[in-house]
């Protein structure tokens, strides 16, 4: 009998699987981050004052509590328009200010969150700039999934 199910993942991983979109996502998103216990990595090519105001108060809790959380995202010199230059080096500083570790990948477009290496988020809602479009992201429960998309980007390779 066929199965769309990867034979190398288990069925019951999959049963944990969630679509979101933008104006689902950041409830959940944010109950997730503050049951973290250990490491938050988020990559999102934008990031925009306005949406990142919104997360600061939770990083914070996060670096309180010693969870390590980093941030991959594109230089800021990768962005055509001046105004989003600005506020990425503005937003930028204040996450480093916090203690977040930030990485730049160049011509990163990749919109994933994993958190705890248990939790992976990925789809295409840019997680620290979302604004008034429209998203989906997708989160699924599973330490083989998380696990395989931290090998799969190599973001091992960047951790301090």
């Amino acid at each position: 009998m066929f199965s769309p199910l990867n034979r190398h993942t288990p069925s019951n991983e999959l049963l944990s699987s969630k679509l979101f979109n933008e104006s689902t996502f950041y409830d959940t998103f944010t109950k997730d981050l503050n049951d973290s216990l250990h490491e938050v990595i988020i990559e999102s090519p934008f990031i925009a004052h306005r949406r990142l105001a919104q997360l600061l108060p939770t990083l914070h809790k996060l670096k309180d509590r010693k969870v390590r959380v980093v941030v991959n995202t594109r230089d800021p010199q990768e962005h055509d328009d001046e105004y989003l230059r600005n506020e990425a080096h503005q937003s930028i500083s204040s996450l480093q200010h916090l203690g977040v570790q930030v990485l730049f990948t160049v011509g990163h477009h990749r919109k994933l969150v994993i958190i705890d290496r248990h939790i992976l988020y990925e789809g295409i809602l840019n997680v620290l700039s979302q604004n008034h479009s429209s998203e989906v992201m997708r989160r699924v429960e599973s330490t083989q999934l998380a696990w395989q998309m931290v090998r799969f980007v190599e973001i091992d390779k960047f951790l301090n």
